[in-house]
């Protein structure tokens, strides 16, 4: 498995209104010239809609740099009824993945043919900046990784580098960047508060191999996270989705060793987990792109309450407890929460709902997540 870099991207649009910007400046000096290409309007627009299967994982190798017009921030889509929501918020910078995992979500929610990053992050930081007027207190958490990895990117962008340094006017917030790169260099040396969380969705290695290609190899994921943990930022790790496989119990063990063994609970922030769930539109892409090779297309799953496809409540209760149970057999410190789960795998599997677990108390007091709703309306 090798982590693929900018080396793979083979054409960039720069959208011409957005030429004087930090980052389309900072695209010229790093790419060949040869590889970009001024625009005027949206590259492609011929392909815009359903995408095929090949313009699909052709935009994995296309960049488009321009402005966002709508709102940067807004609440985590996890956020729906019937499901136990942590209060998380996410800014978006850009949408479209670089890496090519079988099971993601953006194959039924991104239908551009490129892959955009947004120029005007001062327009983003001015948002919260606003919000930060009346709300400056809370405990509120900003997550980057909805519409695109938070750093595999990163490198090009250093967008990092300007959140960490805005959040530092507003410590009691709490900055997220989820990963399934190794992309850390270019923030670790920059001084913070020790509110910025960098977290790594993780998985064992055999699914790594099988369903997320292109990513950073597990070793490379808990190598970054140890770098980042000595320069006192904050760790989380995401087991999600878990995905079923003949020796799932195996591989999963073996995962949640290699994090006891290479770290403490006191180390850690928060560890997620949560059961492969997509929705019904992406199966046929997902099963035209990587058929009876992937474990994802070939499992046996059923309409949820949400809508989204998902393993029978049974399966997911015997997955998600098993992991759980494995770090708790290491320590009860681990703060454990389940993500985008109903009530009752809730209580089957953590035995109480989240605000009778001390340690995840603040995380689902939904007051929080009333009164930034409010503000951004």
């Amino acid at each position: 498995m090798t982590e693929w870099g900018l080396e793979r991207i083979e054409r960039i649009f720069i959208d011409s209104r957005v030429r004087d910007s930090e980052l389309a400046k900072r695209v010229c000096e790093i790419f060949d010239t040869t590889k970009i290409e001024w625009v005027l309007s949206e590259p492609l627009a011929e392909l815009q809609g359903d995408l095929s299967v090949r313009d699909f994982e052709a935009s994995k190798q296309m960049l488009f740099i321009t402005e966002f017009k709508g709102a940067f921030f807004k609440r985590c889509p996890g956020a729906r009824p019937g499901l136990t929501c942590c209060n998380y918020f996410v800014l978006n910078l850009g949408s479209q993945c670089n890496m090519n995992c079988s099971y993601c979500y953006l194959q039924s929610f991104i239908n551009s043919p490129v892959m955009k990053l947004y120029a005007n992050i001062d327009r983003a930081l001015d948002e919260l900046k606003q919000i930060g007027r009346d709300l400056h207190d809370l405990p509120l958490r900003v997550g980057t990784g909805e519409t695109t990895d938070s750093l595999s990117l990163d490198p090009v962008t250093l967008f990092s580098r300007r959140l960490i340094e805005f959040f530092k006017d507003y410590p009691k917030w709490r900055l997220e960047f989820k990963t399934k790169s190794s992309q850390v260099d270019q923030f670790v040396n920059v001084d913070h508060v020790g509110n910025v969380i960098v977290s790594f969705s993780v998985n064992p290695n055999a699914v790594i191999e099988h369903e997320e290609h292109g990513t950073a190899s597990l070793r490379a994921r808990l190598d970054a996270a140890q770098k980042c943990r000595a320069k006192k930022f904050e760790v989380a790790f995401h087991i999600d989705p878990m995905i079923w496989h003949p020796e799932w119990r195996e591989s999963y063990r073996e995962l949640v060793r290699d994090i006891c063994e290479r770290f403490n609970p006191e180390d850690v922030n928060v560890i997620s987990v949560g059961a492969l769930r997509f929705q019904p539109q992406q199966r046929h892409m997902m099963r035209e792109r990587f058929a009876a090779q992937s474990w994802v297309t070939g499992a046996e799953l059923f309409t949820s309450r949400d809508g989204k496809l998902r393993y029978d409540e049974t399966l997911r209760q015997e997955m998600l407890k098993f992991v759980v149970d494995e770090f708790r057999q290491d320590s009860h410190d681990w703060r454990v929460f389940l993500c985008m789960e109903t009530p009752e795998v809730w209580l089957e599997t953590m035995q109480g709902m989240p605000k009778s677990l001390g340690n995840l108390e603040q995380m689902f007091d939904h007051g929080v997540t009333r009164k930034v709703t409010a503000e951004c309306r």
